[in-house]
């Protein structure tokens, strides 16, 4: 396609579009109910679509690699042909000119990058699961995806360097590669354990969308098998690194516990030892965003990624937390409060006993199980999975809040004992609420993981009585912001 044929393409497009989105790779022209991709005629070094060939089989593996996932989005790729008269059309009988992907119109407001701020609590829990499908049913590959990416910033962010800074562009890189280096046992071990599949690639938010109250994943990696052949984690820490920059650590951390728990039905338990390696793929995921905004004309944004990723690899020190009391006194409310305070970015790993027992049982984490998950053996179990786990998250690095009832010393005790182990600082929470209120905030639950009964309260009240609880005391009928607020300042975390 000659430069003339190629202004003819984009003007015939954009007569019938309502408005023209424009990208590094691609121009995307919005009609009402479609919307035709066209892969722009670029070499970048990581893509190249000078050629048509290239560009054809670019656009056909980027429809196979997304209609399974978004079926009723991806429609179908379309040949843009000479008409006798000399105009272009559809799929015509003349010479093909240029191929354009098709997919159906969608709301601009449905993908998350345009309202950052819906992500609320059952959105990040919905976007952590589903991509843990997502990855446990992919194929398996071998390799992580940082061997490219890693040298491909380097040389990206170098040329850049005149406008994002000489001093942390050279500071990024020399620190990206130590720790490559020093994780690359690490990261060759989850390679081998099944951790690297075919992933998105480019897992951000302006890549997934919600239609019907359920995240969509689109828009994956087509053009280099090197960028979506990926180690899991590293696909899932461009969301994280994404919600973070946003301001939205709160999500993040809600979609990485999500993520975690389901992800762990599927893979080995070597799943809580990798996340010593996230630290470095938030790093990573940073530094691609710092040059794509320049590349796009940001400068400023490409400054403030390479601010982001230098952030990512001076990640703070773990540490651990429990926050324990009866059934209704809202120690997962609470937990999630406290979490983005707790340990490195985006904040602690909650782990979740209700959650755990459900796991165990291979059941979804909302359905109603029946008296023989909480016999003794059985409950045994779940609070040494839980044990297990956060020992695991805490010697990655990775702070661990344990959200529990607690009631036993026994257990209080354990939780403790392990913090000493792994040498984290320790800081345990007691929730209190008078027993009529968690009665009635019990009988009003549904949609949780929780079986707790009213009757279950009623005997946890009686085991209580016969013990002393030793951590920090906050009231359970207090607001949970603030009451989250004044503890993390008693216990000196904010």
């Amino acid at each position: 396609m000659s430069e003339g044929e190629a202004a003819e393409v984009a003007a015939w497009l954009g007569g019938q579009a309502e408005r023209v989105v424009e990208t590094a790779l691609a121009r995307v022209f919005l009609t009402p109910e479609a919307a035709f991709k066209l892969k722009r005629p670029v070499n970048l070094g990581y893509v190249d679509f000078t050629t048509p060939a290239q560009r054809l089989w670019a656009l056909e593996r980027e429809l196979a690699f997304n209609k399974p996932g978004a079926p009723d989005i991806y429609r179908a790729v379309r040949r843009i042909t000479r008409k006798a008269g000399g105009g272009l059309e559809f799929d015509g009988p003349g010479a093909v000119v240029e191929h354009v992907l098709e997919m159906r119109r969608f709301a601009d407001a449905a993908v998350l990058a345009a309202s950052p701020q819906t992500v609320d609590g059952e959105l990040a829990e919905a976007l952590g699961r589903t991509i843990a499908r997502f990855h446990a049913a992919a194929e398996r590959r071998d390799r992580s995806g940082m061997s490219f990416t890693v040298p491909s910033n380097a040389r990206l962010l170098e040329e850049l360097a005149p406008d994002l800074g000489e001093g942390p562009v050279r500071e990024l890189i020399a620190r990206t590669n130590a720790e490559y280096a020093r994780l690359g046992p690490l990261l060759a071990r989850r390679v081998a354990e099944g951790f690297s599949r075919r992933c998105h690639g480019d897992l951000h938010l302006g890549n997934i969308l919600v239609e019907d109250g359920k995240p969509v994943l689109f828009d994956c990696i087509e053009f280099n098998d090197e960028l979506v052949e990926i180690d899991v984690q590293y696909d899932l820490a461009f969301l994280i690194m994404d919600l973070q920059f946003r301001g939205r650590r709160d999500a993040a951390v809600r979609v990485l516990s999500a993520y975690l728990d389901e992800a762990a039905r599927s893979f080995p338990p070597s799943l809580w030892e990798g996340l010593a390696a996230l630290p470095l793929m938030l790093s990573v995921r940073a530094a691609v965003r710092a040059h794509v905004q320049s590349h796009q004309g940001d400068v400023a944004g490409g400054r403030a990624y390479v601010a982001e990723a230098l952030r990512h690899l001076s990640p703070r020190p773990p540490a651990l937390a429990a926050v324990g009391g009866l059934s209704g006194t809202g120690k997962t409310t609470f937990a999630r409060a406290i979490a983005p305070a707790v340990g490195p970015s985006p904040g602690a790993v909650i782990l979740r006993t209700d959650e755990i027992r459900k796991r165990l049982m291979n059941v979804e984490p909302t359905t109603r199980v029946d008296a023989s998950a909480y016999a003794p053996e059985f409950y045994e179990r779940t609070y040494a999975t839980m044990i297990d786990n956060a020992r695991a998250a805490l010697k990655a690095g990775r702070g661990v809040i344990l959200d529990a009832t607690f009631i036993d010393p026994e257990l209080r005790a354990r939780a403790e004992r392990l913090a000493a182990e792994c040498g984290a600082p320790f800081h345990g929470v007691w929730l209190d609420a008078p027993a009529e209120v968690l009665e009635a905030r019990v009988a009003g639950r549904t949609g949780d993981a929780s079986d707790a009964t009213v009757e279950v309260l009623r005997g946890q009240i009686a085991r209580l009585s016969q013990s002393e609880v030793g951590w920090t005391r906050a009231d359970a009928t207090r607001p949970t912001e603030a009451a989250a607020q004044a503890w993390l300042a008693e216990a000196g975390l904010v």
